[in-house]
């Protein structure tokens, strides 16, 4: 019951309120029960249009005058007194009892309540007003035949097992809540793989690829000209004509957005790129550009060893992409004799990237600061400019040039397994690359629902979820998606809103279940977070010793949806960053184009460079 009124020898009424409509008492989750004490409403005068001269008089004569007036006007120890001050002002006024003054009238509390026999009546014309008052509302009255004392043995056995279950979800969303020190430690091994990934020595073996991209220069305002885009990084594939006139923030765009189906990511490659190729086609018809000799840049969001800046060899398939003779090949290659086959128009690709290179690229068009790209999304990656030095596969000690960690494979060697969870292992050996990419798989937007979804059934076969019943849906890999995270996260929403989401999912949950999903939600994505931020922590902080400074002042270029959508990841991923790499004042900024603008910008760099080349 949601409201108990008790209507006998006092009235009082108490009902469960939302927290977050309590000011007096912390917290916003859940429901608790508040005691109204309604019998004082009126004692401010609020009633004084329908008190009567018998409410009054009963008021006086009582041993609180003033107060508990409401209570005074409804309740069974007053109800009886109120009828003998009605019954003797009759009676001496000759109406009652042929003007005989009785002087049973004249005893205080002689009459009881029960004495009153229209109150046999009382419970229906409750029924009746309430009904007429409150239309939309179904409202029910249950008879209490035990009374207060079997309801307080029952609330002590439900607070009883309500702290017995807290006890075992707060120990399960325990292991998600990351201390100072495993946070530090987070930064320094992924420090630590920065270093092998860059040495020509253990290069082969680290777990953080360290790619070089040949990408070495940033956009400097001379850049100009038409040129195509492409960008391939998940189920969506989009091809852009990107126009650059001279000067920052001088850029128009035109793209469209084309799917790629499962039978297609999980094809041949040849399908793949001829499905791609398919896409460009459709597109150049679109923008009349059919036989157009364009520039071409690549995103291409997967991990690739680069021997120039328009040739890369797909080391593996990441994301859910399983497309069969691809790995240990050139994509540019695959690319180009798709093109051939197909035999409409031929296009000069100039530059394949990824797209944390193409971020970076595109936020640095805008800000000279930025000199590192991350992607927070289905997947996750960095990129960042690295100086040439430091970099031993790759000639030189000029200069910096942009180094695509692959930072998603962190931790495939075992050196986060102190902090990865049982629901962590569960996700990994149900995913498409069992064992590989264990950070992407604790921070991405691909995996984190499906965290959750590891949750909440152990929690639901612990009982202490969803009545101990697990739904088919919940059964269904995949069912709970990140989005979802987002939405049940959000400050604005309430807890029927995130009922009625999970409802949509085939769960039939109470407003406690609710609080436990939204908590569980919470925990997960401020995991990911706070993981991405220890990892970016490393980066800048490396960039500050390397270039010897005190303090260092650094632009981070973003995208994905999950930085983007999530109402609380960028503000988390922010304050750890700050907390870790306390001598560096790091901007985040989100990247609004995408990295498709950035890849048309690598190649109107390289045209630059190019071109400057020549003329040398």
């Amino acid at each position: 019951s949601a409201l108990i009124p008790h209507a006998g020898t006092g009235t009082n009424a108490c009902y469960m309120e939302d927290m977050s409509n309590i000011d007096l008492v912390e917290g916003d989750e859940g429901r608790m029960c508040v005691n109204t004490e309604w019998g004082a409403f009126g004692d401010d005068g609020a009633l004084e249009d329908i008190r009567t001269e018998f409410d009054r008089e009963l008021d006086l004569g009582s041993l609180n005058p003033g107060k508990q007036l409401f209570e005074k006007m409804i309740s069974g120890l007053y109800l009886g007194e109120l009828v003998r001050i009605i019954l003797l002002k009759m009676a001496k006024a000759g109406l009652l009892f042929g003007g005989e003054k009785s002087s049973a009238l004249h005893t205080k509390g002689k009459i009881e309540t029960r004495h009153v026999a229209a109150m046999e009546k009382y419970p229906k014309r409750l029924h009746k007003v309430v009904r007429r008052l409150v239309p939309n509302c179904d409202v029910r009255f249950l008879l209490s035949e035990s009374g207060s004392t079997k309801g307080a043995a029952m609330v002590t056995a439900v607070a009883s097992r309500v702290q017995a279950q807290r006890k075992q979800i707060d120990k399960v969303l325990a292991l998600f809540q990351l201390t100072r020190e495993q946070l530090e430690d987070v930064r320094g091994k992924m420090r630590a793989e920065f270093e092998y990934g860059l040495k020509k020595d253990t290069h082969l073996t680290a777990t953080v690829k360290m790619l070089p991209t040949y990408v070495c220069g940033m956009p400097d305002g001379t850049e100009k000209g038409k040129f195509l885009a492409l960008d391939l990084g998940g189920t969506n594939f989009r091809v852009l004509l990107v126009k650059i006139r001279s000067g920052r923030r001088s850029v128009r765009m035109y793209n469209k957005i084309f799917a790629i189906p499962l039978e297609i990511m999980q094809g041949t490659g040849e399908e793949l790129f001829d499905h791609i190729v398919q896409c460009i086609a459709d597109f150049l018809d679109y923008m009349g550009l059919k036989g157009a000799q364009l520039p071409l840049g690549f995103t291409f969001s997967f991990p690739c060893r680069q021997t120039s800046i328009d040739k890369g060899t797909l080391i593996e398939w990441t994301k859910g992409f399983k497309a069969t003779d691809c790995e240990g090949e050139d994509m540019v290659d695959m690319l180009r004799e798709a093109i051939k086959r197909r035999n409409e128009f031929d296009l000069d690709i100039v530059a394949v990237v990824n797209d944390t290179v193409g971020t970076m690229m595109t936020c640095g068009h805008e800000d000279p600061n930025c000199e590192i790209g991350l992607i927070a999304g289905t997947g996750s990656n960095m990129c960042y400019m690295e100086e040439m030095r430091n970099i031993e596969l790759v000639e030189g000690d000029e200069g910096k040039m942009c180094i695509n960690t692959e930072w998603g494979g962190f931790g495939d060697n075992g050196c986060i397994d102190d902090i990865r969870t049982q629901y962590d292992k569960k996700v990994d050996e149900g995913s498409l690359n069992p064992g590989k990419q264990r950070y992407e798989k604790m921070t991405s937007g691909m995996y984190l629902g499906e965290i959750v979804r590891q949750i909440l059934i152990d929690l639901t076969k612990q009982g202490l979820l969803f009545r101990g019943q697990i739904s088919e849906r919940l059964r269904t890999r995949g069912i709970f998606e990140t989005k979802f995270l987002s939405q049940i996260e959000s400050d604005r929403l309430a807890l029927l809103q995130v009922r009625r989401i999970l409802q949509q999912l085939g769960l039939d949950s109470t407003c406690e279940d609710s609080i436990v999903v939204k908590e569980v939600c919470g925990a997960v994505s401020r995991r990911a977070a706070q993981l991405c931020g220890a990892g970016l922590a490393a980066v800048v902080e490396k960039r500050r010793e390397d270039q010897g400074l005190e303090y260092l002042k650094i632009t981070v270029g973003v995208d994905g949806t999950l930085y983007k959508l999530h109402p609380h990841f960028s503000r988390i991923l922010q304050e750890t960053v700050k907390e870790l790499a306390p001598r560096c004042d790091v901007t985040l900024m989100l990247s609004e184009d995408g990295s498709g603008k950035g890849a048309a910008l690598i190649t109107a760099v390289a045209k630059r460079l190019q071109q400057a080349q020549k003329e040398n």
